[in-house]
This record gives structure tokens, sequence and C-alpha cells, in this order.
């Protein structure tokens, strides 16, 4: 008999959609919504009925960014909740068609906060004991990103904490340290790894996993597949390699991980 796992994952960044509010207003191409938006990501994490819930969203992270505060605003933070540049330094729109404050309050009405109303709900209501918040990532960071230039890891886990998965001074973590731990050790099991997964660096975890976390108490850990791992069409990157799996194989093998954590996390409670 197939086991459910209390898992809730989140897929914030894997959508490509643009309102048509926003029609003639971007300077990115349908190609480059796709590039910049997590691609594939909705089929990497998506694993059907075996989770308690699942939540992904359909809007591009470059027309809202669900996992970002809800403020500051443009032009304050170019890289926050409403995008004005890419990571790589790009133009999001047109000259003088950024949103203004109406529609920026329009677009965080009919995406953002629905988005984190039914994490809290599906929290409440499907028995989630752990959430995990699921990305993608670049090969090497990009422009103003602290690990500009520098090659990351094939998976990078985050709690919150440093880079052994411990709070720093007058900090919290969304996950006991153990845990995080834990899942580190199934991934390099899983794919033959030694230094290639990296806790809490380059990322640490982002606004939805820290902010449900102090909101409901649920563990949470953000999740960031390298993608190399999958993406034959790295834009941009002379250097790219052949991904090593196909997005189903490499689905299937992150689940293992992910059951084989969780069952020994439980196993210890």
């Amino acid at each position: 008999m197939k086991r459910h796992y209390p898992f809730l994952i989140s897929i914030p960044h894997g959508g490509t959609d643009v309102p048509p509010e926003l029609n003639g207003r971007l300077q990115l191409s349908k190609k480059d919504i796709h590039y910049y938006s997590d691609p594939r990501t909705k089929e990497l994490f998506s694993f059907g009925d075996k989770t308690a819930a699942l939540i992904k969203a359909d809007i591009s992270r470059m027309v809202v960014d669900l996992n970002r505060p809800p403020l500051p605003l443009p032009p304050r933070d170019p890289d926050g909740i409403i995008k004005i540049r890419t990571v790589d330094g790009r133009p999001v729109y047109c000259e003088g068609e950024v949103p203004d404050l109406p529609l920026i309050h329009k677009l965080l009405m009919a995406w953002y906060f629905p988005y984190h109303q039914k994490i809290d709900e599906l929290i409440d209501d499907c028995g989630v004991a752990i959430a995990f918040d699921c990305h993608s990532m670049l090969p090497r960071g990009y422009g103003t990103q602290k690990d500009a230039g520098k090659k990351r890891p094939l998976i990078c886990l985050g709690n919150n904490g440093n880079r052994w998965g411990q709070a720093g001074k007058n900090g919290i973590t969304t996950c006991p340290p153990e845990w995080i731990h834990v899942l580190a050790e199934a991934f390099r099991t899983e794919f033959s790894l030694t230094q290639d997964v990296a806790i809490n660096n380059p990322f640490s975890g982002g606004f939805i996993s820290n902010a449900h976390y102090w909101r409901k108490g649920i563990p949470w850990i953000q999740i960031e597949v390298n993608r190399a791992l999958y993406d034959p069409d790295l834009q941009g990157d002379p250097k790219k390699s052949p991904a090593r799996f196909r997005v189903l194989e490499l689905r299937e093998r992150i689940w293992r991980v992910l059951t084989q954590f969780w069952d020994s996390v439980d196993n210890r409670a």
C-alpha cells in the first residue's frame, strides 16, 4: 500500500503566466520569462497524491515574486516582490512602464496574498508535519548576488541558519539543525555526492519558509536544485554541460530522498 507523507510542497517560482494588465509593458520575451522562472520545477517537485498538500504558482516570478516580503516596493528593491531588473541586470519593464501603486495593489491582491493564505489553509486542514519550499538555481551566481561568478553546489538546503544548519546570534532556524543534516546526507547518498550538497549556502531560505514557520510553527526547508542536473538549455552559459538526468527520473530520486529523510527523523521522534 502506497504511503501518504505529511508534506506540504510549495513551488512558488515555476509559473510563466503574465497577466493581461502587463501586456506591452515588459521588455522580456516569453523565452526570457521561462528562463528566469525556475523552469520545470512544477514537474520536478509535484509528487501527486503521495503528499498531504501541494501548492504551485502559475504567475511568473518576474511579475510577482511570491518568495519576497510585501515591502519594499520598486524602485527601492529592484529584485523584490515587483522586480524591475533580472538577476543578471536586465530591465524587466520598458521605460516608463513599471507598475504604479494601484496596479501593484491589484497584482498583489490577485496573486501574492492568495498564495500565502492558501499555505496557511493547507497547513491547518491537511495534516502537514513539514513543508518544503522548492526551487531551482543557475549553476553560477550572477551580478549583485553574494556568490556572483562562483560555481554553485548541485543541491542547496536552507533553514535560515548558518552553514552547519545552526541559528546565528539572536536568530532562529526553520527546522532543527539535525534534520537538515539528515536531509543533506540523504541527498549525498542518493546522488553519490561528497561536497556538492550545501546547507544555507548560497541560499538560506526565503520569505515563504521564514514567514510561515513564524506563523504556524511547522518546520520548513527550502530546497534548491542546480539546473545543471536537468536543464540542457542553460542560456548564455558557454561552460554548460549536458543535463545529468531527465526531469521525471530526477523527480523520482528527489522523492526517494525526501521519504528516506522523513522515515529517519520520524522514527527518532
